[in-house]
């Protein structure tokens, strides 16, 4: 009988101790670097198209992503940034990152030809079952162009492989 109480006990608290660290379930970062092409359209100083290659590298554990874009257009732009992602679902990040333009030449590219801070919201999406990622973005150039100031906004969008 004294077992049987001791046992019983002992059931207990292992129950509520298993019970009591139970969280619910929350969206996180969509896991997954990746590398990715698609269109850009540069929306001033004139419309521009051109391509884009997008990298992201996703820092494990923490909503941090480093991410580098270079913009082909009459002439090219690298934009590497430092992101914070927001976790919307599962396989969905929204994300702000700011970083700076490396412009240079004399006809402008999608985000202008001078050397400038910018910031880039985006969205990033993980096909389920797939490497396969979708992603969209806007870069704001701010004081992008060496004659007029002013500043550049640039749409890009594609397809990534997630490694």
């Amino acid at each position: 009988m004294k077992y049987r109480y001791l046992a019983s006990i002992l059931i207990t608290g292992a129950v509520c101790g298993l019970t009591a660290n139970i969280q619910p379930a929350q969206a996180q970062v969509a896991y997954g670097s990746y590398v990715g092409v698609g269109p850009t359209v540069g929306l001033s100083e004139g419309t521009q198209v051109g391509g884009v290659l997008a990298l992201r590298y996703k820092l494990l554990e923490t909503p941090v992503s480093f991410r580098a874009q270079a913009l082909i257009g009459e002439s090219t732009a690298v934009v590497p940034t430092v992101s914070y992602d927001f976790p919307l679902n599962w396989q969905t990040d929204a994300y702000l990152g700011a970083g700076v333009v490396l412009a240079n030449g004399d006809s402008p590219s999608p985000v202008g030809n001078k050397i400038t801070f910018a910031l880039q919201p985006g969205i990033d999406y993980v096909v389920p079952n797939s490497n396969t990622v979708i992603f969209g973005n806007a870069i704001i150039a701010f004081d992008a162009y060496r004659n007029s100031g002013g500043t550049a906004v640039s749409l890009q969008g594609g397809l990534g492989l997630r490694f």
